[in-house]
Parts: structure tokens; sequence; C-alpha cells
């Protein structure tokens, strides 16, 4: 089962998939980002797109690659992505799921305003791409296609995982983490996303 954590850039997608791992026995977290800065790094930028979901190699990739994971993997693969792009939605989560995969898809929704808050914890200002794109996102994300939506504004991480993991039907391990480990672990979380974030500059 492939667990699709979406929602616009700030929408804390990524600290959830990461806190369901830690939650869900023998789950991994597989990014399809990375892919894309990888791709993005190696395309001249005189021909460079600006986004990396608008290569159709990105989107083959990402279908195929998850297909075969999840016929090889004994376990709940987890997918942190923006996905906005109707047609972008069909070709990599329409087509897996209409190929027998189950893809259970949740968009973490926020107020624009506690978007922006977020994205400007994460040094990413008006300026940057992310918050540039955030309000467009969050519009998109309205669409009845990309449902199960989740309202986290008053939510916990701990309340967004529980109502993913129940959702989804899976069963959390207990938490024996206390609450410093915690935030240490969400730290090292964010400071790797916002690593990868800048080494893959649009």
């Amino acid at each position: 089962m492939i667990i699709w954590v979406n929602g616009t850039f700030g929408s804390g997608k990524t600290t959830a998939a990461y806190e369901l791992q830690r939650r869900v026995e023998g789950a991994f977290v597989y990014d399809p980002e990375r892919f894309g800065y990888m791709l993005m790094a190696n395309v001249p930028k005189e021909v460079a797109k600006d986004d990396f979901q608008d290569y159709s190699l990105w989107r083959e990739a990402n279908y195929r690659l998850l297909k075969q994971l999840d016929q090889e993997y004994n376990g709940v693969l987890i997918v942190p992505m923006t996905l906005t792009n109707e047609q972008y939605f069909d070709e990599i989560i329409g087509r897996l799921r209409e190929n027998g995969v189950i893809v259970q898809h949740f968009t973490l929704k926020a107020s624009k305003s506690t978007i922006k808050k977020r994205l400007l914890k994460r040094w990413e200002g008006e300026n940057s791409w992310a918050y540039q794109q955030a309000e467009g996102r969050l519009q998109s994300l309205e669409n009845s296609l990309f449902k199960e939506h989740i309202q986290t504004d008053s939510l916990s991480i701990e309340e967004v995982v529980k109502t993913i993991a129940r959702l989804s039907e899976v069963e959390l391990k207990p938490d024996h983490r206390n609450p410093w480990r915690k935030k240490l672990d969400r730290l090292a979380v964010s400071l790797k996303e916002i690593g990868i974030i800048k080494q893959g500059k649009h």
C-alpha cells in the first residue's frame, strides 16, 4: 500500500510522513523530489523547465518505480509530494490505482496565513519559489480529485499522523520519545528538507 501525503509547500507533509514512518512497522518514505532535483541538475539551463514535474520522464519514472516497489516491498510506502496538476495526478496515482495498487491519498490543508507563517519559519521568504507558489497550489488542491482533505491549522503533528493512520487503517506503534527527542527528530527532517530545496533551486 502507498500512503501519498499531498499539500502545498509548508503544509507539513514531509514532517508528517517521517513521523508516520516512525510509527508504522516496516514503513518506508519514498521522496519523488530527489529524482526531480537530480533531473534538474542534469539539464542545461537553456532548455530546463521551471518545475521538474513538467518533465514526462519524472512522472513516468516515479510511476514505474512506485509500482515496482509496491510489488516487491512488503511494507507501507509513504510519499510526501505536492501534486496539484490533475493530469499529473492521473499519470501517477491514477495509473497506479488502475493497475491494482492501493493508494491512500491525503491532502494536508491549512489557511493561507498559516502556510506563509510555516514557510517563513523554514527561511523561505516572500521571494522564494515555494512562497510564491503557495496561493495557487492551495486553490488547486481544493479540487475534489485531491481528497481526502485534512485541515491542519489546529492539529498537532501527532493528531495529523493519527488521522492519516485511522483513515488508512494502519496500526501505529507506541511513541516512547520524550518531547525533546521529538523536537530534535523533527528539526533534523526540517533541516534536511531545507538542504534539499536549496540544492535543487528551480
